[in-house]
């Protein structure tokens, strides 16, 4: 526990407000996945059928934008409740929508061979051409959807 203390302390006070605002926002994020209908988390959103012609960002944006990737990443690794791709998927749109920096969110299916449900699910989000929250394995998703912010 003084371990994770010790690199909390050692972050600008930056990254300890975006960590901050990332750990609330991914708990709010995982009630509302839990209670709220999917419609009605994603209403606020524009869905696009196909991939969406992503804007190209300054270069202040793009840092901004992979500044809060990285303090959702972290901040979803201390969570108490699970902190999955989707939670974080929806954390970053909020989060980079009250900066004003516009993004994707995909959602994907592939097949899973070892599973009972034969089936897996993933969300990433992308701001530009960097991909700021679930990277790891997207690759191998097909994408169902896509939704966009401004």
């Amino acid at each position: 526990m003084i371990q994770k203390f010790k690199k909390f302390t050692k972050l600008s006070s930056e990254e300890k407000k975006l960590f901050m605002e990332a750990y609330y926002t991914l708990g709010k994020m995982r009630a509302a996945i839990l209670t709220v209908s999917f419609k009605r988390l994603t209403r606020s959103l524009e869905h696009v059928a196909k991939k969406k012609e992503l804007v190209k960002l300054g270069e202040e944006e793009m840092k901004t934008a992979k500044m809060v990737g990285q303090a959702i990443l972290r901040a979803s690794a201390y969570t108490p409740w699970e902190s999955a791709c989707l939670a974080q998927s929806l954390t970053a749109q909020k989060m980079l929508q009250k900066r004003g920096i516009p993004g994707v969110f995909y959602l994907g299916a592939a097949k899973d061979e070892e599973s009972k449900e034969k089936m897996k699910a993933h969300a990433w989000s992308q701001c530009g051409d960097a991909i700021i929250t679930g990277a790891g394995g997207h690759e191998e998703f097909t994408v169902l959807s896509v939704f966009g912010w401004k």
